[in-house]
């Protein structure tokens, strides 16, 4: 099974195959959603550690790694690698969409210079890269993000980062409604569980974006 027959909802499995992608560099960029230090900080119970082994496992030995080697894939070629992550701009977090001041999970109030805040060090940005700060869940509505692709003439937005559920499904829906055509790369994303992150690629896949593995996209754009 290849990306045009993988992940495929209910609503979409009767459905042709997509057409192959033609992915433009000059007209590609890559996002990396949310790779902070936050995602990787230890739980505070023994129970939840074990509960989040393997979403950490994920992190550590497939997502940090791919997205690694496809930052440098991109850079090596001349394409924009672009960095979003959250983080209050005023220190107690008014400034944070109602999304984020939930109680629970999505609680995140995390100052603009707070450590957890920061992108860890393995995916960081190379000097001269962009980052948008967002304080909502979307990178497209939580920033100028729109007006900066659209000025660099970007069309094509390959989607790496976490949570795949969340900040990573709400971006691409965005860029979708804007009319951008989103690429997620499964083997470039975690969500809590392994179950929420496939069910969420299924959910997305084929009307909002294209889910490809990092070997798949590296093909289409030639790199083989």
């Amino acid at each position: 099974m290849n990306w045009k027959t993988a992940y495929r909802s209910f609503y979409y499995r009767g459905a042709p195959e997509p057409e192959d992608l033609k992915l433009s560099p000059a007209e590609t960029a890559l996002l990396c959603i949310d790779m902070q230090n936050y995602s990787l900080a230890v739980k505070p119970t023994a129970e939840q550690d074990a509960e989040w082994a393997p979403f950490n496992e994920r992190m550590h030995n497939i997502v940090i790694p791919n997205m690694r080697s496809l930052q440098n894939a991109f850079r090596h070629r001349g394409i924009d690698v672009i960095h979003a992550r959250i983080a209050c701009l005023i220190d107690d977090g008014r400034d944070r969409s109602l999304s984020q001041k939930m109680p629970g999970w999505n609680n995140l109030l995390m100052p603009g210079n707070s450590p957890e805040s920061q992108i860890v060090p393995a995916v960081a940005p190379n000097p001269g890269e962009i980052v948008v700060t967002k304080t909502t869940d979307s990178a497209l509505t939580g920033t100028n993000l729109r007006l900066v692709l659209g000025n660099m003439g970007i069309r094509n937005v390959i989607v790496t980062g976490i949570y795949t559920d969340q900040c990573v499904s709400s971006t691409v829906r965005s860029l979708a409604d804007e009319s951008f055509n989103v690429i997620v790369v499964e083997d470039c994303c975690a969500a809590g569980t392994d179950d929420l992150h496939y069910k969420e690629l299924e959910i997305i896949n084929m009307i909002y974006c294209h889910v490809l593995s990092s070997a798949e996209l590296g093909a289409v754009m030639g790199w083989d």
